[in-house]
């Protein structure tokens, strides 16, 4: 048993020898010489591309520094161009961005309840501007007018009427596609009068 656990040790001390006398022989990556006459050409590329002007923009450069073996210094490899163009940028976080996007349209008070939840309690419709009075669930009464945002749907009033006002919402289905829907909110009558 001890002699398997010694010719084992030995063998993978052979190997570790001949893989670093291995390492040694090989050449690894590019030569410092090969390094600096590359980049004395892809210098003397750009100084002749701004000399020659127009027509000679960043791609046209890239193109140009580009090597056929597809070895050059931060050059694409083979046929393969990368464009960010009208790509977000990978390292920004959409977290953040969907922020920015909803902190430029602040909810009111009753784009934070659904339609269906709001009661409307009366409404001053024969004016030059109609305005109604619609309740949150906790009581909380508001006075809406004609184009004001209303309900979580990015839903708006439409027409405020004798004992009725129209809401109308916009949903996104499942497909992807939007619909519309309108809903008549009127006021109720009491029970006991």
């Amino acid at each position: 048993m001890r002699g398997g656990r010694f010719g084992v040790a030995l063998l993978v001390l052979a190997a570790v020898a001949v893989g670093s006398v291995a390492c040694k022989n090989e050449k690894t990556g590019v030569a410092a010489a090969d390094y600096e006459k590359q980049r004395a050409e892809i210098i003397a590329r750009r100084q002749a591309a701004k000399a020659a002007g127009p027509g000679t923009g960043a791609g046209a450069v890239a193109q140009r520094e580009s090597t056929p073996s597809g070895k050059g210094l931060g050059g694409p490899l083979g046929d393969a161009v990368y464009s960010s163009e009208g790509k977000r940028d990978p390292f920004r976080s959409f977290v953040l961005d969907r922020l920015k996007e909803l902190a430029g349209h602040t909810k009111g008070p009753l784009e934070q309840f659904d339609v269906g939840q709001l009661t409307l309690h009366g409404v001053v419709w024969n004016a030059l501007r109609p305005r109604a009075l619609v309740a949150d669930p906790s009581g909380q009464v508001y006075v809406v007018r004609e184009g004001d945002a209303i309900g979580t749907n990015e839903g708006s009033v439409v027409r405020i009427d004798d004992n009725l006002m129209l809401v109308r919402e916009t949903y996104v289905d499942a497909m992807g596609e939007q619909t519309t829907k309108e809903t008549e909110m009127r006021v109720r009558r009491n029970q006991e009068g």
